[in-house]
């Protein structure tokens, strides 16, 4: 998928890109989300949806509204004062860790405070990845209104806390160490529903 973008062309309830995981069976104590979206709807959409079979938001953000929200284990934050611009390319990093608590979001270089939820807990089950859909039950029942309209690429999952030292390279379009758990460039998935793959017609990095 190196040099690719994926197009979710329509707002629809069927759209979407399921992704394999390159661990089948996992108890996550930690997670870095990131990837680059483009969109000229202000709504809010997930990008990104990881269900476990107890909680259909094992790991789910919404960005909409001028605001970004995070949900984990079905319980959500809501992180304001962020960059949310339309029509235009940003670059996301989302990271948590269970020993803290600590949850935090990185948009085009700007960190968010960071807010707890769900400290000394788990995100435990086999995780089904979902692209363009939030998940409202483990692997199905989508809502168009939650649904992403827009192009996404270069989207990486980690199952620990990057640092500051390697998010600052993703935002630069920069991936010095591709994801454990997710990885672009060898990515194993399967489109369902009207979406379109093609090569960037542009190279939007700085």
């Amino acid at each position: 998928m190196e040099g690719k973008v994926i197009i979710f062309p329509v707002e629809s309830d069927t759209a979407h890109v399921r992704v394999t995981p390159m661990m089948k069976a996992k108890s996550f104590s930690a997670v870095t989300v990131c990837l680059r979206f483009f969109s000229d709807y202000n709504k809010e959409q997930a990008p990104f949806s990881l269900s476990v079979p107890t909680h259909a938001d094992g790991f789910v953000f919404i960005r909409g509204n001028g605001r970004y929200r995070l949900y984990i284990k079905d319980r959500g934050v809501v992180f304001h004062g962020l960059p949310t611009p339309l029509n235009r390319w940003n670059s996301v990093c989302v990271t948590w860790e269970s020993a803290t608590g600590l949850a935090q979001f990185w948009v085009n270089g700007v960190p968010s405070a960071r807010k707890a939820i769900w400290p000394g807990q788990s995100i435990a089950g086999t995780p089904i990845i979902m692209l363009g859909q939030d998940q409202d039950t483990y692997g199905g029942r989508f809502d168009k209104h939650d649904a992403f309209y827009g192009h996404v690429t270069d989207i990486h999952m980690w199952d620990n806390v990057l640092s500051p030292e390697e998010i600052w390279p993703y935002m630069r379009c920069v991936v010095p160490r591709p994801g454990n758990v997710v990885n672009w460039n060898n990515l194993d998935y399967a489109n369902h529903g009207y979406v379109v793959v093609e090569r960037k017609q542009y190279n939007f990095c700085r």
